[in-house]
């Protein structure tokens, strides 16, 4: 099977399948038209910006180029992360938090998944580096987004708890332990879902990319198990490096809570 080239009719057709959410949001009251409409025509224009800009990064195979679009996806990611916070934090602490950790793990895991995993030639070409990228941030945001809200909350919550245990000598991590696993966990429970369903409930859009454009489904299957395990790797970390931040964050240098940092009820 060869790649097949798709038109404008094409995409009509599948655009016409939101016809459906539309007269549910319609006969259940739900409100929705506007909403779908608008994420609908945003969601086109936005890929086809990133199509037209990923066409000019293949063709120009510069390094600056790839530079820039990996520094504006990272810059973005953390905006992305502050912007799915429910209050108590700084805007632009949980910002700096997001693009920082983000920053670190994205380099991190995109070089050694080039270098030492796929040993792409050139590795830093735009076509490997860009979408392996996008697939690590995509996931490790969530766990960062999901990891400091959690904890603003649970702190929140169990601030009495907490500061009971510094009063009587704690350490800031000591005191903030049960919070901050908690954290972690919940962070990464959506990479874990989505690996316990791959395969067996759902074919990964890598896989189905490949299998799409002609490979061989075992060849498809073996780069999609990399992925999911680079982007568990990195979703870990991201995880636990978001949570360390964040127990700082809350916390001046005297290891008390910033209470104008949590949330009230």
């Amino acid at each position: 099977m060869t790649e097949q080239p798709l038109n404008f009719v094409d995409l009509a057709a599948a655009a016409s399948l939101l016809v459906i959410n539309g007269v549910l949001s319609w006969a259940f009251r739900l409100g929705l038209e506007r909403s779908i409409a608008i994420a609908a025509v945003r969601m086109v224009a936005q890929l086809g910006a990133v199509g037209f800009v990923l066409k000019i990064a293949f063709e120009q195979g510069s390094p600056a180029l790839t530079t820039l679009l990996a520094a504006v996806m990272i810059l973005m990611a953390g905006l992305e992360v502050a912007t799915r916070q429910e209050g108590g934090a700084p805007y632009w602490a949980t910002y700096g938090i997001g693009t920082a950790t983000l920053f670190f793990v994205g380099i991190i895991a995109t070089l050694y998944t080039l270098r030492a995993i796929i040993r792409a030639e050139p590795w830093f070409s735009a076509r490997y580096v860009l979408p392996i990228l996008g697939m690590i941030l995509g996931n490790a945001l969530t766990a960062v987004a999901l990891v400091l809200n959690t904890l603003v909350q649970t702190v929140s919550r169990e601030r009495t708890a907490i500061e009971a245990r510094i009063a009587l000598g704690a350490t800031r991590f000591d005191a903030m332990s049960t919070a901050l696993s908690g954290a972690v966990r919940t962070g990464l429970i959506p990479v874990l879902n989505s690996m316990a369903a791959t395969g067996v409930v759902s074919l990964p859009g890598m896989m189905t990319g490949q299998i799409l454009a002609g490979a061989e489904p075992t060849e498809a299957a073996k780069y999609q198990i990399i992925i999911m395990f680079v982007l568990s790797g990195a979703s870990a970390l991201a995880a636990t490096l978001s949570a360390i931040f964040g127990v700082y964050l809350l916390t001046d240098t005297r290891h008390r809570l910033r209470l104008d940092r949590l949330r009230h009820s």
